[in-house]
């Protein structure tokens, strides 16, 4: 009884407590956000890049176009931030300078690897200009006539092209690129760079034109894929825009060196 009693005093004194103290006890209820107030997505031809040589590419579709694969929130935060801060950081870098006039891919071939700045900002302009035109709404499958004809000749078939290139993909740690480029021999080569160097620059590995571009960067898949990494990889080949692709390997072979 004494136990009991003790007990029933010791809820008295909490509701006494709570009464002289409303602060520290009152429950104020607050409504959840509705769907449109969590996530607020604008449209990709709103973005604006600030004066100067070099524009924003325009993003083919909208940012809701590649999902599952990429999602709205990761395309929209990638192409209207990311991307975005590229293009006006380049503008920066050859405002005033012989750069100004200068195509992107005769800049980033001449560049003095040196320059942090430019060869970041450069890179960034370039390689995230590739990877949107990779890909595209309902695309993926496998290529067709020339481009088709190419990966059977360099790889031995379309299978182990996927194969060798989610391997190369899948070996990345950290931020890094993943290409398939055309080498001065006309040859397709998979390749792969660091930060935003790519296959154009004087230090790369496998020197070529890229014609495919998958972003390994963090930014590019976290917010849908979290440390499912390679779960992002796969899914890209749903997405590959393989007659742009192969428009770029024409365009490619037909480069003189």
């Amino acid at each position: 009884m004494k136990k009991i009693n003790f007990i029933l005093g010791l809820l008295l004194f909490s509701f006494l407590v709570s009464c002289n103290d409303k602060k520290l006890t009152e429950v104020v209820e607050v409504p959840l956000p509705t769907a449109e107030e969590k996530i607020s997505i604008g449209l990709p031809d709103d973005v604006r890049a600030n004066q100067g040589s070099f524009q924003l590419e325009k993003l083919p579709y909208p940012y809701d176009a590649l999902a599952p694969t990429i999602s709205p929130l990761t395309l929209e935060m990638h192409y209207s931030k990311h991307y975005l801060t590229y293009t006006n950081n380049l503008n920066n870098a050859v405002a005033g300078t012989a750069l100004e006039n200068e195509t992107i891919e005769n800049i980033l071939a001449k560049l003095d690897l040196d320059n942090a700045d430019l060869r970041n900002n450069a890179g960034g302009y370039y390689n995230h200009t590739l990877y949107w035109e990779s890909m595209a709404p309902n695309a993926g499958g496998a290529p067709k006539d020339t481009l088709a004809t190419a990966i059977t000749r360099d790889f031995g078939s379309y299978e182990n092209f996927v194969s060798a290139f989610k391997a190369e993909s899948s070996k990345q740690f950290g931020s890094a690129w993943v290409w398939l480029v055309v080498d001065k021999y006309k040859k397709l080569q998979i390749t792969s760079t660091q930060n935003q160097d790519n296959p154009l620059m004087r230090n790369a590995a496998v020197p070529g034109t890229p014609i495919l571009a998958l972003d390994l960067w963090e930014h590019a898949y976290y917010l849908g894929y979290q440390y499912r990494r390679q779960n992002y990889i796969d899914s890209f080949f749903n997405v590959i825009n393989w007659k742009k692709v192969g428009e770029n390997y024409e365009a490619a072979i037909r480069r003189k060196y």
